[in-house]
């Protein structure tokens, strides 16, 4: 059979416009506007800030914002690099969730250097300027922490603090707030603490190790969901049982554990909440308008009595 010119055209013409669309469809972006807005994140291998994500990619939908965003897989050099291609690009405005609070301030400054506003989200910027910066009070959310932790093993025993990315703002704040709340309660010992670098992964190990030097503790503070969840898999039985557990995000996965008995408690965030503010932030900044400087978000500890709410 032979085919005409013609039909092979259409052809041709029917494969580029698939192309086009498979392309656009990868494209992580949630809106075609004129303004673009670039959200750096640490990681997207947790799945708050994948919430934090969606809550902003939902609100530059709903503003008409070119969202772009860009995963650092937890690696402060390649977050360095990404901010570097956002300070000589096209973006109005840059959403930031530092790898490292300290590491990230060089990046930002030469954002600030070419006159491009930074807003930070979650985690501040040490050493540079921020625009505004939208957070849960991470403070208020460790002493609440140490309360939950504190009543569930009536106020007595040795703990395990499993802290999250060293040089971060939310590690640094979350723990400086439990030891806070900690000192109401001098029948509770701190056995050791140890970095796991938010992993549930790496929480599973480093609680292993720690329990094995340490076999008579009865509570674990972990200073996110991922790490308290690692440190369930490493208790086993014990987890809930002999050995509380108390985490921190409000994460699915965290709030089913909460039903199934194996932790305690979590300081519920707003992770889309947080997304969805820096958005119309940045669209108030794009528009020339002014924003705050502190945007706090509450958090709300979430246990066995209340997390039938949060599950819905």
């Amino acid at each position: 059979m032979k085919i005409s010119l013609r039909q092979i055209a259409a052809v041709t013409a029917t494969a580029a416009i698939l192309l086009t669309g498979t392309t656009a469809c990868n494209r992580n972006t949630a809106a075609s506007g004129t303004d673009k807005v670039v959200l750096a994140l640490s990681t997207l291998n947790n799945p708050f800030f994948v919430e934090v994500r969606d809550g902003a990619q939902a609100a530059a939908k709903e503003a008409g914002i070119n969202l772009e965003v860009v995963d650092a897989q937890n690696d402060s050099a390649t977050q360095a690099n990404q901010l570097a291609t956002a300070a000589t690009g096209s973006a109005k405005v840059v959403i930031v969730n530092p790898v490292d609070s300290d590491a990230s301030g060089t990046s930002v400054k030469a954002l600030n250097a070419a006159s491009i506003p930074v807003i930070g989200v979650d985690r501040t910027v040490n050493g540079a300027d921020l625009a505004s910066f939208v957070a849960s009070d991470n403070v208020a959310g460790g002493k609440q922490a140490a309360v939950e932790l504190a009543k569930s093993m009536n106020e007595k025993g040795s703990i395990i603090i499993l802290q999250g990315v060293s040089g971060t703002s939310a590690s640094r704040d979350r723990g400086a707030g439990f030891e806070e709340g900690l000192k109401a309660y001098p029948g509770i010992t701190v056995a050791a603490k140890q970095t796991a670098g938010f992993d549930r992964a790496t929480a599973l190990d480093v609680t292993t190790n720690l329990l094995q030097a340490n076999p008579n503790v009865t509570g674990v503070f972990a200073e996110n969901d991922e790490m308290a969840l690692g440190a369930i898999q490493a208790l086993g039985t014990k987890a809930g049982t002999s050995v509380k557990v108390v985490g921190f995000d409000g994460t699915t996965d965290g709030l089913a554990a909460i039903k199934d008995g194996k932790l305690v408690a979590t300081i519920a965030q707003q992770p889309a909440k947080l997304g969805q503010l820096a958005i119309q932030l940045a669209a108030k900044i794009i528009k020339g308008e002014s924003v705050e400087a502190t945007v706090p978000v509450e958090v709300v500890s979430v246990t066995k009595a209340n997390v039938a709410d949060y599950l819905k």
